[in-house]
């Protein structure tokens, strides 16, 4: 996510101290724009190496190395269910076509498959929703793929994941002057536990 993006999503959906948690923490863009937002931050990232580079990126971030789809169990002790304020991320990309890669394990491992895919992004949907406080928000940027002539409706399909355990607030498209990659649509679906 662009820190344009997310400093946008943090400055209106959360006051200044609030604990802003990104499940896929990737290369830090959330952790890092929110401490400089004075907000507290949480992240969990699968890659030792990148664990160890955020680490050192934004320190003030408490980032755990682990799956996101064990999120209750990485967080025990450190995070109380019903107290996040915002959930803030994006995960990886998959494609319902030529991908045999699986994006939950970084790409590291084969056997990827678009409907399981899906279901352990409702794994981690659920674990979202119960770590999230009543009101508060979880925030997903994802994308459509057209990938060799075949689109792929990540945009719908993570909103369908997130309404089944959140309440829907609304999509968010972002405009681009041209879209990255093989992208052909971008957006921040954004969903609320009910107060």
């Amino acid at each position: 996510m662009l820190p344009g993006i997310v400093d946008h999503v943090i400055e209106r959906l959360t006051p200044s101290g609030a604990l802003v948690f990104d499940p896929f923490a990737g290369f830090g863009t959330t952790l890092a724009r929110a401490v400089a937002l004075g907000r507290r931050a949480l992240g969990v990232e699968l890659l030792p190496e990148r664990v160890d580079q955020l680490r050192r990126w934004v320190p003030q971030a408490h980032v755990i190395e682990g799956d996101a789809r064990e999120l209750l169990r990485l967080v025990a002790g450190l995070v109380a269910p019903g107290s996040v304020d915002l959930i803030l991320t994006s995960p990886p990309y998959m494609t319902v076509n030529d991908h045999d890669a699986d994006p939950l394990t970084a790409y590291e491992l084969e056997g990827g498959d678009y409907e399981r895919y899906l279901a352990e992004l409702g794994l981690v949907a659920a674990q979202c929703a119960r770590l999230v406080a009543p009101g508060g928000f979880v925030v997903w940027n994802v994308a459509d793929i057209d990938h060799l002539g075949i689109r792929t409706t990540l945009i719908a399909d993570c909103a369908r994941v997130l309404a089944a355990h959140l309440d829907p607030a609304g999509v968010t498209t972002i405009e681009w002057d041209r879209l990255p990659h093989d992208l052909v649509a971008d957006a921040l679906l954004v969903f609320r536990r009910p107060a």
